[in-house]
């Protein structure tokens, strides 16, 4: 059963880093940083992000599984 997280990284991220993070959304916060919402399907899918995350050497500030409503449409 896939869990919503949310992840908090430091920065703005531009468009071209939704390649890097298919199925997850980029939003900017006005605090200067971006969050990624997205679904992880186990706990392997969910350290694997997160050693894509360390090997883009992309600071990363909050994680946090979340209640998150995905339009599937």
């Amino acid at each position: 059963m896939s869990s919503s997280y949310e992840f908090q990284l430091k920065g703005h991220l531009d468009s071209e880093w939704t390649e890097w993070f298919a199925g997850f959304t980029l939003t900017h916060q006005p605090d200067g940083t971006t969050l990624l919402r997205g679904l992880i399907s186990d706990q392997p899918a969910l350290h694997g992000l997160l050693l894509r995350i360390n090997q883009l050497g992309l600071p990363l500030v909050r994680v946090e599984q979340v209640n998150l409503e995905i339009d599937n449409e």
